[in-house]
C-alpha cells in the first residue's frame, strides 16, 4: 500500500511546526501524464469520496499508483488523492493539538515532495479546501491553480445554519456506530432531498449512492472518535492570515470558488 511519511519528507522552510514523526499518510494515484491535479477531500471522508472526480479527469475508476515523472505522459493527467491525517489508512494522532489546516497542508506538501511533483493543480473539498488554501499560502511557487470546494473561514462560518434539520443530523453523525449507518447519515448530510429521490434508471439515486457509500467506509472502517475530534478542531481553529489571503492573491495563479446555491442540511 503506498504511503507517505511525513516526517522524513519536509524540509525547511515549511516545518516551522513541530510533526510527529510517525505520521504515515496514504494516497493513491490514477491516470498519468505531465499535468498534475492534487485531490484533498474533507472533514471525516476518505480518498475514495473523490471517485467522480477522478474518473471525469483520468477515465479511471482503480488506482495505478505508477510514479510518472514531469516528461512523461502524452498530455494526460495524473491525480493523486489521499486519505488525510485522522481517517481511513492514514494515522490517526490522540492529542488534538497534532490536528490544524496549516500541519495538515504539510501533510499535503509532504506528498507532493513524496510523488516528486514539482507543481500541481489543487483542488479542496469543505476541510480540503481550508487545507488547500494554507498550501497555497506556504508553497504559491508550487501551485498552478487553485480550486476551492465549499470552501469556510472556519469558526461559526463551518456551520451555515443552526436548526431543528440540522441538529437531527448532527446527532446522527454522533450516534453512526456501523456502516450502513454513517451512509445514511452522510447522505442526508452532503445531498439535497430532492436530489436523492430522483431516480437513475430504475433505481432512486438515494439506493445508488447508499450502497456505494456503505462499501467506500466498509473499506476502511469507521473514523476513531480520535479521528474525528481532531479534524473538527482543525476546521474551528482555521483562519486565514490577511498576508496568507494576499500571498495567494499576488501568487498569478487561477482560483476558483465554487459554492452551492442552496443548503440541504
Amino acid at each position: 500500500m503506498p504511503f507517505c511519511n511525513v516526517g522524513t519528507q519536509l524540509p525547511s522552510p515549511v516545518a516551522d511546526v513541530p510533526l510527529n514523526n510517525d505520521i504515515k499518510i496514504f494516497y493513491r494515484t490514477y491516470g498519468g501524464g505531465p499535468t498534475k491535479v492534487l485531490l484533498i477531500i474533507g472533514l471525516a471522508a476518505t480518498h475514495e469520496a473523490w471517485g467522480p472526480q477522478i474518473k471525469g479527469l483520468t477515465g479511471a475508476t482503480v488506482p495505478d499508483d505508477v510514479v510518472w515523472s514531469e516528461e512523461e505522459g502524452n498530455g494526460g493527467i495524473h491525480v493523486c488523492a489521499f486519505d488525510n491525517r485522522g481517517v481511513g489508512r492514514s494515522s490517526v494522532p490522540v492529542e488534538k493539538s497534532e490536528f490544524s489546516t496549516k500541519i495538515m497542508a504539510k501533510d499535503a506538501i509532504a506528498l507532493l515532495d513524496h510523488l516528486g511533483w514539482k507543481k500541481a493543480h489543487v483542488f479542496g473539498h469543505s476541510m480540503g479546501a481550508m487545507i488547500a488554501c494554507k498550501v497555497a499560502a506556504m508553497v504559491p511557487d508550487r501551485v498552478l491553480s487553485l480550486a476551492l470546494l465549499n470552501v469556510t473561514g472556519g469558526g461559526f462560518q463551518c456551520f451555515p445554519k443552526l436548526d431543528q434539520q440540522t441538529i437531527s443530523v448532527a446527532y446522527r453523525f454522533l450516534k453512526a456506530k456501523t456502516p450502513e449507518q454513517r451512509a445514511a447519515v452522510d447522505l442526508d448530510t452532503h445531498y439535497s432531498q430532492e436530489y436523492l429521490e430522483e431516480y437513475v434508471g430504475t433505481d432512486k439515486r438515494r439506493a445508488i449512492l447508499y450502497q456505494q457509500y456503505v462499501k467506500g467506509i466498509s473499506t476502511t472502517g469507521m473514523q476513531s472518535n480520535y479521528g474525528f475530534d481532531g479534524q473538527l478542531n482543525a476546521c474551528w481553529a482555521h483562519k486565514m492570515t490577511e498576508t496568507e489571503i494576499e500571498v495567494i492573491k499576488s501568487a498569478g495563479f487561477l482560483v476558483s470558488v465554487i459554492h452551492g446555491r442552496f443548503v440541504s442540511c
